[in-house]
């Protein structure tokens, strides 16, 4: 499915339950809400994006905190957690994802290679009951590549957790 058709999905599940979406992107620098936005229609659903590529701006502006990025570092799943709770939380949406990444060429470490990105889905029933699910991924590539990746990736398994 390309990204397109997948917005299209998102787009019908979350109007088919009354949600909003919205997007906390850092190494994807607001490719991801671009592709959410370029739906004609998508502030029915999409009702916004952060772009927190610095550390203090996910501190400030979704409410990481900082001992867990410096315990963590930024890329790292329990950063992309608190990033999807921050948005889901400051847009007051049933629906949040996040990426925290290293697109390169530069940054990397033996640790965490560049092409290692981290993602976060947070979804919250009508009931009001609220799941966080996280996963890393590598991906292969150039800077546009890898970030191209990765936006894909976050927006196709919400449609697939959203289906569900």
């Amino acid at each position: 499915m390309n990204s397109l058709d997948t917005v299209k999905t998102l787009a019908e599940i979350l109007r088919s339950r009354n949600w909003k979406m919205a997007a906390a992107e850092s190494c994807t620098g607001g490719l991801v809400c671009a592709t959410l936005t370029a739906l004609a229609g998508s502030s029915d659903w999409f009702e916004r994006g952060y772009i927190t590529y610095s550390n203090e701006a996910k501190a400030e502006c979704l409410g990481v905190s900082v001992d867990l990025i410096e315990d963590h570092g930024a890329v790292s799943e329990q950063v992309a957690h608190a990033m999807a709770e921050g948005a889901q939380l400051q847009a007051g949406t049933n629906v949040a994802i996040s990426i925290t990444g290293i697109a390169g060429p530069s940054g990397g470490s033996e640790e965490k290679p560049v092409g290692t990105v981290c993602f976060a889905w947070a979804i919250r029933s009508d009931a009001g009951e609220n799941r966080v699910l996280t996963k890393t991924m590598h991906f292969d590539g150039d800077r546009q590549s890898i970030r191209q990746q990765a936006g894909d990736y976050v927006l196709s398994e919400l449609a697939k957790l959203l289906e569900n």
